[in-house]
């Protein structure tokens, strides 16, 4: 493989493996790194997001999840296989505040809601640069669609992420409901 053009961790929430598969494929044909985290337990997440199982140089995080009320819906394990601390039930805000250490790094929320504000103002609060997200209810092509044009706008037309998100949200009358939330510090 020639150096790649980006790094991107690829992190699958239950249920998303048809989507993660679809977006990987295009991306490493793209030119990007892919690392794919397969989320079975909300520890998965938690290593992720805390940056403790995050490969080094990674720029990008695309967050492959069902969505619902602003919340990454999380896999249900039975009360005996939780781990010790661990945490139960969606994770949200208050989870994102708790466990993310996202430094300076860009984050795709690719699921219904997980464009809510006050996620994204979550995100932002632990370090993410820029947090992208629907705010409603998209169709899943619609919604894989829009990865597929981002990714193609920053890496095959070397677009910003603020480009390649202007140029994605006009493929379909749904794709308006993808959000930017930038970071003020850096502003």
């Amino acid at each position: 493989m020639s150096k790649p053009v980006m790094n991107i961790a690829l992190v699958c929430g239950p249920d998303c493996d048809m989507e993660t598969q679809a977006v990987r494929a295009a991306l490493e044909l793209f030119g990007a790194r892919v690392f794919t985290y397969w989320i079975g337990r909300p520890n998965d997440l938690i290593s992720v997001l805390s940056g403790e199982d995050l490969y080094a140089g990674t720029d990008m995080i695309v967050l492959c999840f069902h969505g619902d009320e602003g919340k990454f819906i999380m896999p249900e394990l039975g009360e005996d296989v939780y781990e010790e601390g661990e945490p139960q039930g969606d994770f949200g805000p208050a989870e994102i505040l708790r466990y993310a250490k996202l430094d300076g790094k860009i984050v795709i929320g690719n699921g219904c809601t997980l464009g809510d504000p006050e996620l994204a103002r979550a995100f932002l609060e632990r370090g993410c640069r820029i947090y992208i997200g629907p705010d409603d209810y998209p169709d899943g092509n619609d919604a894989l669609m829009y990865l597929l044009r981002f990714f193609y706008e920053m890496i095959q037309h070397g677009k910003s992420a603020e480009e390649a998100y202007a140029l994605a949200v006009t493929m379909s009358k749904e794709l308006p409901m993808y959000r930017l939330y930038k970071s003020s510090t850096l502003i």
